[in-house]
């Protein structure tokens, strides 16, 4: 039979998983009465971990806000999920303000951990790979990432110290719809109220973010990750691209994203060429890039029949690659 300290931890543990636990459930869970559950109640307190009593029908105890955090119990699952998560969180980029943090807190749970989860975690470890650098992305700043998350959820503006990609520094007021984690980087994206369009900035370019008076309204439906990934498709890059492309969403987001492309369904398609009646959609293609020369050969994997309305240059790219590919098809 478990030991009273070991009840004790037990209940601790089940008030840490959150909501309201009440008194029926706890004596059940501790093999207990009610009263001993009280006791066990007390004794958490003398050790300054915040329980409090809800009362009324569905009443019970839970844990309440406090200065100090309480001792924290993870069951080996949960050790391991942790574990990982800060492993995984250091790999693709999405920490913050270094790797500090994650690394000590990695290091305070590993020290807890029983000797056959610490083994079965190194052997994990040990056959695990990766397929990305670690440390290749720049790190937000934790509290400008805090401070645009209260910022969006209590739609109220922010001001924002920020460097472009060509080092010049700004001062920004932003309206922040959302914050989305994108490819191994954080972005804010919003309304810059100065010049009323939507804008989209990288979180590790912002060295400072306050809070200003007032509030705004946002739009009914923000979807900030689809912000972000159409702000990525339209962005002002060398050359402006423009398919008409005969196939479905599905086939031509395989290999276009919409973090790449915008696409735009036609009533009226002119047929390619030789090509058969069919059901499918005409999809307008649109995309801005620096370089054309890695389209010929996603138009080649797409392998559906296409139109190039603009550049010319990409005419000319796409005709040299199918040449290539010809010639060396005829090898033997």
């Amino acid at each position: 039979m478990p030991r009273p300290t070991g009840r004790v931890l037990t209940l601790l543990e089940l008030l840490q998983s959150g909501g309201t636990r009440t008194m029926a459930e706890l004596a059940d869970r501790l093999g207990v009465d009610g009263r001993t559950v009280r006791r066990y109640v007390d004794q958490l307190a003398d050790l300054d971990v915040p329980v409090e009593s809800v009362r009324g029908r569905y009443g019970g105890y839970r844990l309440a806000p406090g200065y100090r955090l309480p001792p924290l119990m993870l069951s080996d699952d949960e050790a391991l999920a942790v574990l990982l998560g800060l492993i995984a969180g250091r790999r693709t980029g999405l920490m913050t303000a270094g790797h500090t943090a994650s690394e000590t807190a990695s290091a305070k749970i590993r020290r807890v951990l029983p000797r056959h989860i610490a083994r079965r975690l190194d052997t994990l470890l040990d056959s695990l790979a990766f397929t990305d650098r670690p440390g290749e992305f720049a790190t937000p700043d934790a509290e400008a990432l805090l401070t645009l998350a209260d910022a969006v959820r209590h739609r109220r503006p922010v001001s924002l110290r920020y460097t472009d990609r060509d080092a010049r520094h700004s001062e920004r007021t932003l309206h922040a719809y959302g914050i989305v984690a994108h490819a191994g980087r954080w972005y804010v994206t919003g309304k810059d109220p100065g010049i009323g369009e939507d804008r989209t900035f990288r979180l590790d370019r912002i060295t400072d973010a306050r809070t200003l008076p007032g509030s705004f309204d946002a739009p009914a439906d923000p979807d900030p990750a689809q912000r972000v990934l159409s702000g990525f498709a339209t962005a002002e890059y060398r050359h402006e691209v423009i398919l008409r492309i005969h196939g479905t969403a599905e086939q031509i987001r395989a290999h276009l994203p919409a973090a790449v492309a915008s696409l735009e369904e036609l009533e009226e398609y002119e047929p390619v060429a030789g090509e058969a009646p069919a059901t499918e959609h005409r999809l307008r293609v649109r995309l801005r890039v620096e370089r054309l020369d890695w389209l010929p050969p996603v138009l080649a994997a797409l392998d559906r029949p296409f139109v190039i309305e603009r550049p010319a240059e990409l005419r000319d790219l796409v005709t040299a690659f199918a040449d290539r590919l010809a010639s060396h098809a005829r090898r033997t």
